[in-house]
C-alpha cells in the first residue's frame, strides 16, 4: 500500500477511534467518583442519624430508670454513675471527664474519624441527660436495671452502628488486648466486676446486683442491636453426595453456595486420598436446624462444620431477590 495512503488511513483511525476509548474511561472515572461520593453522604447522614438516635435512646435509659432510682450500670457509664452518687458533681459533667482517656485512646489505638465520631457522641450524651426532661417511668426495682439497661443497651448499640460509641470500655479493651495476652472481652469481664466490687463496698450489696442486672441487659442489647435477630451461619459441608446436598440448598432452601475442591485425608474409613467436593453456606440461624436434618436425612455420614458469622455482604444470600432474572430452569448459583 502507498506509504502517503497508509498514514491517512493511520491518522484517521487515530482521529476516530483513539479518543473515544479515553473518553469512556474518564466517564466511567467520573461515575465511579459520583457514585462513590453519594454513597460517602448517605453513609455520613445515617451514621448521625443512628449517633442522633443512639444518645436520646441511652439518655432515656439513664434518666427515665436509673438515676432516679440510684441505680448504676457497668462500664464507663457504671463508673459516672457511681461518681454522680458520691460526689456534688452532676453525671453530665463525670461522663465527659471520664471517658477523656478512653476518647485520647480512640484517637491513637483506632482512628481520628471514631475518635471524633466517640467524643461527639459523650458530649451530646451529657448535654441529652442534662436538658432534656425524660419522666421517670417507674420505681419497680425488678423493671429498673430491666427496662433502664435495655435502653441504655439500645442506644450504645446504635451508636456503634453509627460509628462511635458511648462508653469508653470497649476502646480500653482494644488497648490492653495489644499489650497484653488476655481478649477483649476478658479484659471487659475483668473491668466490670471491679466496678460492681467497688460498688458493692460504696453503695451497697443491692445496688451492686441490681447492677449486674443492668449490664447484663444492656451488654445483650447491645449484641441484639448490632448483629441483629437474623444472624448468620456459616456451615461447612463435607459429603460423598455432596451434588444433591447442594442442589437441595440452591434449590429447597434458596440460599447461595459455594463449591471448594478438596482431598479427602484421613477419618472412619481410614486414609482416604480421593478428590471430594467441600460445600459452604451462609444461612440465618433460623434454619440451621432445618440444613442438619435434611443434611443426615441425604448422607447420614456427612461431616459438618459450623461458625458464627456476624455480617455478610455482597454475593447471594438468598436467591429469592433475584429469582425474576433467572429463567424457570436456571440453576441458582452464588
Amino acid at each position: 500500500m502507498n506509504p502517503l495512503l497508509s498514514n491517512i488511513i493511520l491518522s484517521a483511525a487515530r482521529k476516530t477511534s483513539g479518543p473515544k476509548p479515553r473518553r469512556e474511561s474518564h466517564y466511567r472515572r467520573d461515575a465511579r467518583q459520583r457514585y462513590r461520593n453519594r454513597r460517602v453522604r448517605i453513609n455520613a447522614v445515617k451514621d448521625v442519624v443512628l449517633l442522633g438516635a443512639g444518645i436520646l435512646c441511652a439518655g432515656f435509659g439513664l434518666r427515665g430508670f436509673l438515676i432516679p432510682n440510684h441505680f448504676i450500670d457497668g462500664g464507663v457509664t457504671g463508673i459516672s454513675l457511681m461518681l454522680e452518687q458520691l460526689t456534688p458533681w452532676s453525671l453530665s459533667i463525670w461522663l465527659v471527664l471520664v471517658n477523656l482517656p478512653f476518647i485520647f485512646l480512640a484517637f491513637t489505638q483506632v482512628s481520628k474519624m471514631f475518635a471524633l465520631k466517640t467524643a461527639l457522641s459523650i458530649i451530646g450524651l451529657a448535654i441529652c441527660v442534662a436538658v432534656v426532661n425524660y419522666p421517670v417511668m417507674t420505681q419497680d426495682k425488678l423493671l429498673i436495671p430491666v427496662f433502664g439497661g435495655f435502653f441504655l443497651g439500645a442506644g450504645i448499640g446504635l451508636a456503634v452502628r453509627g460509628g462511635g460509641v458511648l462508653d469508653g470500655t470497649e476502646v480500653l479493651a482494644i488497648f490492653l488486648s495489644k499489650k497484653t495476652n488476655l481478649s477483649i472481652g476478658d479484659i471487659i469481664l475483668l473491668f466490670n466486676i471491679a466496678i460492681f466490687i467497688a460498688a458493692n463496698f460504696l453503695l451497697g450489696t443491692n445496688i451492686a446486683l441490681y447492677a449486674i442486672i443492668t449490664y447484663f441487659v444492656a451488654s445483650k442489647t447491645v449484641d441484639f442491636i448490632i448483629e441483629g435477630i437474623d444472624e448468620y451461619t456459616g456451615v461447612t459441608i463435607i459429603s460423598r453426595r455432596s451434588e444433591e446436598i447442594s442442589h437441595w440448598i440452591t434449590g429447597t432452601l434458596g440460599a447461595g453456595i459455594t463449591v471448594y475442591r478438596g482431598v479427602r485425608g484421613f477419618g472412619k474409613s481410614g486414609h482416604v486420598a480421593h478428590d471430594t467436593n467441600i460445600l459452604y453456606t451462609v444461612i440465618t440461624r433460623l434454619e440451621v436446624s432445618r440444613l442438619k436434618a435434611e443434611i443426615k436425612a441425604i448422607d447420614p455420614r456427612a461431616f459438618i462444620i459450623m461458625n458464627a458469622v456476624i455480617d455478610a455482604k455482597g454475593g447471594m444470600i438468598r436467591k429469592k431477590a433475584i429469582k425474576k432474572l433467572q429463567k424457570p430452569d436456571a440453576p441458582g448459583r452464588r
